[in-house]
């Protein structure tokens, strides 16, 4: 694509263009916004703006025009989210310093209206890719964030390797000092990597430790000298000196060309690398391995679907769950689609507004649609009902009765504060995780239970399906992307007290009967072997993806009672999980349970799952004094009942809708095993409080 540049002039910003270009974009036209005249640097929270004196000759080295604008507004809207999460408040903040920059991308594409992206030099600030990315979704531009969650060693030996020349003109770090000014990347590597084995300090001064100019890179036909500078101390400390380099005189020299001879990170990392490897050596010794899809099953007599009460909900403390929502009047099979899809949400809006809530206080949607020929339709219609940072999500397509099209079910929260909840939304094409230019976040976290959206095997820097097709490919790829989604959410990244995430259930989303072996086999060399897991093949999936992978998780963070505070003050704690199964019978009626819950909370996830259900009253009954289990079916907030179209024993429903009992919802699938390869008619996936 066509795409324009976000300069600021530093290493970040050109090196990204570099990869804009590996990856086959073209540039057409910079940007960039700087102070008003007479003043060298603002005290932004969006932009980098020491050095602006020279960016007009790194625009000349890429030889592209500039387009340039006063910053003008100010950091009005310092929160983690920038708009609203209602559809109608989902625009910008007036006089805040990102409306800038929406008035000087919007001026670029007036004049460029063939770009379509824009490059975005982030490495870890969220604070500034949620806010460039929020611009960018409102001029319909895809951010390009090559560089976005790369490791900063890594990153810095790459940048050196592929002939980028940047040097520090700004020095705000502990250790640095304006002996260190002017020094090139090369220069101060050691020094950068002791700093931050010393004090943490980031190598690639993601936290304001230093900043850069780019002399040259290999997009640069020209190469930057500097003739004269100056030395400006803002403070000088024995903790950290403040100090840039006023830049006087410069010159533009004649350079011989450089070769795009830049590292890209692997699709896969280590471990799922080896997993890949695993499913190859399996494949080569099964008998077919083809690639089309699993046959339509012949349905039983009974229709799941029709004898589930419309929107089923439940509320526990600040929880609601909310299932099976889906068209009221089954008579006619005639009814539009997008209307079928609007009466889903009318329900859907018209359930949580029973409980004070609004579609923004949705953490988790499920969305099961009876073809993938509708996605982008129903894609559409969905999102005119979110603003920024959307609910989590997964969506599959599965053998839903006729005349339904659409089912949908969803875990929502009242918060009592912002800070309750917390999304991750990344919209930029990069090397880390795909995307989400659709509605919906990759995960979103409230009270400690992290939503990870349903992931398929995408390429991240192209969202495309991995070629030559093969799930010894996608399968570990849906594993990395949802790791590191997690990775990038945990407590332990951004509150240094030590707690680690736990899976608390995992589904295996596939297309095929013969890949759910692969999927066990990444699940046992890549997930913890004691989560309640399960495998579910369905009638398809986005984008023909072979594998989709959702999983929950706890970050294992919690608050208790300090006796040594006033006020009963409350001290953050880490919870160890806990894991449990087994195995039962009664009569003809075989079962399974897995649970994953903390050691002093109340939340869980519980996988049960049944052959036969002639005896399942008895079941329950020891289901309810199960070890591992007790208490907690009562605690049930939400169940989606997977079901085998296939089997002839039909689900225990009557059972299951006692007063008070969980917000239920029904999935149809074809095949439904566990870690054992066990085959089962049906189970039931159940989060708890």
């Amino acid at each position: 694509m066509k795409y324009i540049a976000l300069l600021s002039g530093g290493k970040d910003s050109c090196y990204n263009l570099v990869h804009c270009q590996k990856n086959g974009h073209e540039l057409v036209a910079a940007a960039s916004l700087g102070p008003d005249q007479g003043k060298e640097e603002l005290d932004s929270y969006l932009y980098q703006t020491v050095g602006q004196d020279a960016i007009q000759f790194v625009v000349r080295a890429l030889g592209v025009p500039l387009y340039r604008r006063v910053i003008g507004g100010s950091a009005l809207a310092q929160g983690s989210e920038y708009g609203g999460r209602n559809a109608e408040d989902r625009g910008g903040v007036d006089g805040d310093e990102t409306e800038d920059l929406y008035a000087l991308l919007a001026d670029v594409k007036s004049q460029h209206p063939d770009a379509t992206g824009v490059a975005v030099g982030a490495i870890l600030s969220n604070y500034q890719r949620v806010r460039v990315e929020h611009v960018c979704q409102r001029l319909s531009l895809t951010p390009l964030s090559y560089l976005w969650q790369r490791d900063q060693a890594e990153l810095l030996t790459e940048m050196i390797a592929a002939g980028m020349e940047a040097i520090l003109i700004k020095v705000a770090g502990i250790g640095l000092t304006t002996e260190h000014l002017g020094k090139s990347l090369s220069e101060m590597q050691s020094t950068l990597t002791r700093l931050n084995t010393l004090y943490g300090s980031h190598i690639c001064g993601e936290g304001g430790e230093y900043e850069t100019l780019t002399l040259d890179c290999p997009l640069f036909t020209q190469r930057i000298t500097l003739l004269e500078t100056e030395t400006v101390i803002h403070s000088d400390s024995d903790f950290a000196t403040v100090a840039f380099l006023r830049i006087r005189r410069v010159s533009l020299d004649p350079k011989t060309e450089q070769s795009l001879d830049v590292a890209v990170p692997a699709l896969l990392d280590h471990p799922y690398r080896h997993v890949e490897k695993d499913i190859q050596a399996r494949m080569s010794t099964d008998d077919d391995d083809s690639l089309g899809k699993a046959q339509t099953p012949n349905y039983p007599d009974w229709a799941l679907g029709t004898l589930l009460p419309v929107s089923t909900a439940r509320r526990m403390e600040n929880w609601i769950a909310i299932g099976n929502i889906h068209r009221v009047n089954l008579d006619t099979s005639d009814m539009p689609l997008e209307d079928e899809i609007r009466e889903c949400f009318h329900l859907l809006q018209k359930r949580l507004s029973e409980h004070s809530l609004s579609l923004s206080h949705i953490a988790n949607m499920n969305i099961f649609i009876s073809s993938m020929d509708d996605f982008a339709s129903i894609n559409a219609v969905y999102s005119s009902y979110f603003g920024v940072s959307p609910p989590a999500r997964a969506c599959v397509a599965v053998d839903h009765p006729a005349p339904l099209r659409l089912i949908l079910d969803c875990v929502a929260y009242a918060e009592q504060k912002a800070s309750d909840r917390r999304a991750l939304h990344v919209q930029g094409l990069s090397y880390w995780a795909p995307a989400n230019i659709g509605p919906y976040s990759q995960a979103v976290v409230v009270d400690e239970r992290v939503f990870v959206s349903g992931q398929i095997g995408l390429v991240p820097s192209s969202l495309t399906i991995p070629f030559p097709r093969s799930p010894a490919t996608e399968i570990p790829l849906v594993s990395q992307h949802a790791d590191r989604v997690v990775e990038a959410l945990l407590p332990n990244n951004n509150a240094g007290d030590g707690s680690e995430g736990h899976a608390q259930m995992i589904l295996y989303w596939l297309t095929q009967e013969r890949h759910v072996s692969y999927a066990i086999t990444a699940a046992q060399g890549l997930d913890r072997r004691t989560t309640p897991t399960l495998f579910l093949v369905v009638k398809d999936l986005p984008k023909g993806a072979l594998i989709e992978k959702q999983v929950l998780y706890h970050t294992g963070r919690g608050f208790a009672a300090d006796d040594g505070e006033e006020d009963g003050d409350v001290a953050p704690v880490s919870h160890l999980p806990l894991y449990g199964s087994d195995v039962f019978a009664e009569a003809e009626t075989d079962i399974r349970y897995e649970v994953s819950y903390l050691q002093r909370a109340g939340a869980s996830g519980v996988v049960i799952c049944g052959r036969g259900a002639s005896r399942w009253k008895e079941v329950l009954r020891r289901l309810e004094t199960a070890a591992h289990i007790e208490g907690r079916l009562a605690r049930s907030l939400s169940m989606r009942l997977f079901y085998n179209v296939t089997a002839t024993n039909h689900p225990p429903i009557p059972s299951l809708f006692d007063q008070g009992g969980p917000a239920i919802t029904p999935v149809p699938c074809r095949c439904i095993r566990t870690r054992d390869q066990s085959d089962w008619d049906y189970a039931l996936c159940i989060l708890t409080t």
